[in-house]
């Protein structure tokens, strides 16, 4: 990719008598995106923002203006008014609902863009490459897949009330965790901060248990802002940051769990979506969702050489085509 097709670009957002720093933005992003990055620092939706000295052509600027051709000097310093709302936090968290949010991105005629393509996405990919400091917890082992895991309605209910969190942890988790050990490295990339990853880790057990490790964990910072034609300006979690840090890794060898497809916009291929574990105190008893998978892993790691060859949509009814060195195995 060509370093200097893209220009990052730096604001500095004046609101409520504070400095906002905004880093994470090239020429090619949009106002929408500026918008968002200004949401996850304030907190003030985009809706509710209103950027008064932000014009392009004498107008103030639409959200599908380029960045880059508004101008700006060096350290824009930008004014901003908004309101915060009391609901700021439970309207930008997954809803009660889980029905509504299962079929996150199910229907793949709706989303065609190669977005993982976009030389804009792997600009900042590389950004996060060079600058974001992975929490390694244990070193990679030599010849081991890579296995990412989400970590809410993945691993662990984080909505359901209980009084422990053995409660809420999904059923067979450390028998998964101690098969998948045996032939992946395994990570977990949550969308939330890395002090609340490594508490919930803790909590379930998973950091201390005596039958697997944990080879690093990633947290929101790791993530890059998208726009998607049919959702709108949302945050996915791009393997290739994890692939330009450990080049054992790439999409040849490693698989990811999520409940939310969206999360693997940017390596579709990679991606499993893991049905969601939801009200767990009805759920806990029946659900075996990772005992099947458990399965699949395996089937996959001792049959398959490339994990690109795979569609991971169709798991469940998975058949491995033997190779040669495995026929004296079966």
């Amino acid at each position: 990719m060509d370093p200097q097709a893209s220009k990052e670009i730096k604001i500095i957002v004046k609101w409520s008598g504070k400095e906002y720093p905004i880093e994470d933005l090239t020429d090619h992003d949009t106002v929408a995106i500026l918008k968002h990055e200004i949401c996850k620092k304030t907190q003030v939706k985009p809706e509710r923002q209103k950027l008064l000295n932000l014009k392009y052509r004498g107008k103030f600027a639409s959200d599908e203006t380029r960045l880059g051709l508004l101008e700006l000097k060096p350290n824009f310093k930008l004014m901003m008014v908004g309101s915060l709302e009391a609901d700021i936090e439970e309207a930008s968290s997954k809803p009660d609902n889980i029905g509504n949010v299962v079929n996150d991105l199910d229907n793949e005629d709706d989303d065609k863009v190669p977005l993982e393509n976009k030389e804009i996405y792997l600009a900042k990919i590389n950004k996060r490459v060079r600058e974001y400091k992975i929490n390694e917890l244990n070193p990679p082992r030599e010849g081991k897949r890579l296995l990412v895991l989400d970590i809410d309605y993945t691993l662990f209910d984080h909505r359901s009330a209980a009084e422990n969190g053995a409660e809420l942890m999904r059923p067979y988790l450390h028998e998964f965790l101690t098969s998948a050990y045996e032939d992946y490295d395994i990570a977990i990339w949550s969308a939330t901060s890395m002090k609340w990853i490594v508490e919930k880790m803790k909590l379930l057990g998973v950091t201390s248990h005596p039958d697997y490790k944990l080879v690093f964990m990633l947290d929101s910072e790791a993530m890059i802002t998208v726009h998607c034609p049919l959702r709108g300006v949302i945050e996915v979690k791009p393997l290739g940051v994890v692939w330009g840090k450990y080049s054992q890794y790439s999409s040849k060898n490693t698989i990811m769990f999520d409940d939310l497809r969206r999360n693997f916009l940017m390596n579709p291929k990679s991606g499993l979506r893991i049905k969601p574990f939801a009200e767990a105190h009805l759920n806990r008893h029946k659900d075996k969702e990772l005992l099947k998978l458990s399965k699949y892993l395996k089937d996959i790691a001792k049959h398959c050489d490339d994990f690109n060859d795979l569609n991971h949509k169709k798991w469940e009814t998975y058949k491995p085509k033997k190779r040669n060195n495995d026929a004296t195995d079966e």
